[in-house]
């Protein structure tokens, strides 16, 4: 299939919604689909976001994504998020009477809720809105789904992740004292954090805990610097990439995941494929991988479960994150696309082609 993929979030950004996306899009082009994204950073007026000026909102964007649809003709269009370049994606598909998917990568009214003094009701009456012309709404755990219908979402599907297992690697586990330690002289046990550093993380959570060794975050965002002050017991390391990064992952030993915004959290499954156990608060996503695979600990009492983490096995930990496949999560991000029908996308592209022509050679109007 041709496939036009509209988000907000995309590189330089590094998180969730652009990893997610970038492999799935990778295993679709081995599978034989094309890709057309739209993104902030295709020559887009734009503007940062208010309290976050790393994300840049795309203005005035509807023409210029009309103009790319119809030259590109997609068999399907999937909509990531719920900025100004969703809306504009989502405008330009019910003009056009074409079908779309989207999909719920954040807990968008608490996203918003942590930020802004604007009650989750709101936030979940734009997301209702936003979301309801949408054929499937991919949702990345069976709890968010029951959680979305229970606020009267009625099109919601299970889109798994995966994780990289090549590059996410026990291998790369460096012990105390040995040469390339990324933890090189702080007190273990090492407690690690990876993410942005955004007040909807809720790091503070993790690093107000009395835990032995030393905690550690990996990552930047708004929140550093004030973090950096009210916690100065706390490593911060900056943004780690790639081989540095599945290093930092493997070498802690306990990570620590007290995020309650996200909807699945792609860093739970990096961890556990380096071996290192994870802890977390009973949320979406967490009490969605956790539960049983003896490769982590959610509790209510994070401190707790962080502690407890210290005795599971690495080895038992990172057998549990091999069950998760990008492939998987491809085949079923495909499966939950709403294409036209062949027929009818036919007759669809022959209608648009006929609309431009006419655009282009307007019939002569004059009295004869």
């Amino acid at each position: 299939m041709r496939i036009m993929l509209i988000t907000d979030a995309w590189e330089p950004q590094v998180n969730g919604v652009v990893r997610t996306m970038k492999r799935v899009i990778a295993e679709c082009e081995e599978m034989g689909h094309e890709w057309e994204v739209v993104s902030p950073a295709d020559d887009f007026l734009t503007m940062p976001l208010p309290t976050y000026s790393e994300i840049q909102l795309a203005l005035f964007a509807r023409n210029k994504i009309s103009e790319r649809f119809e030259n590109f003709q997609p068999d399907a269009v999937h909509i990531a998020t719920e900025g100004t370049l969703g809306l504009a994606g989502r405008a330009m598909c019910l003009k056009e009477k074409h079908p779309f998917s989207t999909s719920y990568h954040t807990r968008f009214p608490e996203y918003v809720s942590a930020r802004f003094p604007v009650p989750t009701s709101w936030g979940y009456s734009y997301v209702r809105w936003f979301h309801k012309y949408s054929g499937k709404v991919m949702v990345a755990t069976p709890s968010m789904r029951e959680e979305l219908e229970e606020h009267g979402f009625n099109n919601v599907v299970s889109w798994t992740r995966g994780v990289d297992v090549d590059l996410f690697h026990p291998s790369r586990r460096i012990e105390e004292g040995q040469p390339g330690d990324p933890f090189e002289g702080l007190p273990r046990p090492i407690f690690l954090n990876v993410g942005r550093v955004a007040v909807e993380k809720n790091i503070e959570a993790f690093a107000e805990l009395d835990l032995p060794g030393t905690k550690v975050i990996v990552g930047e965002g708004p929140q550093l610097q004030e973090l950096k002050r009210r916690y100065p017991e706390v490593k911060f390391l900056g943004a780690r990439f790639n081989e540095e990064l599945a290093t930092c992952f493997a070498s802690a030993d306990v990570f620590c995941f007290p995020s309650l915004t996200d909807t699945f959290g792609l860093v739970i499954l990096e961890a556990m494929a380096t071996g290192t156990p994870v802890a977390a608060y009973n949320a979406p996503g967490p009490r969605d991988i956790i539960p049983g695979s003896n490769a982590g600990v959610i509790d209510d009492d994070l401190e707790k479960a962080c502690k407890t983490c210290l005795d599971l096995d690495r080895a038992v930990t990172r057998t549990y994150a091999e069950g998760y496949s990008w492939r998987a999560c491809a085949e079923a991000f495909i499966e939950n696309l709403d294409p036209l029908p062949v027929p009818e996308r036919k007759r669809f592209w022959q209608k648009i082609r006929l609309r431009r022509r006419k655009k282009k050679f307007p019939p002569d109007t004059k009295a004869g």
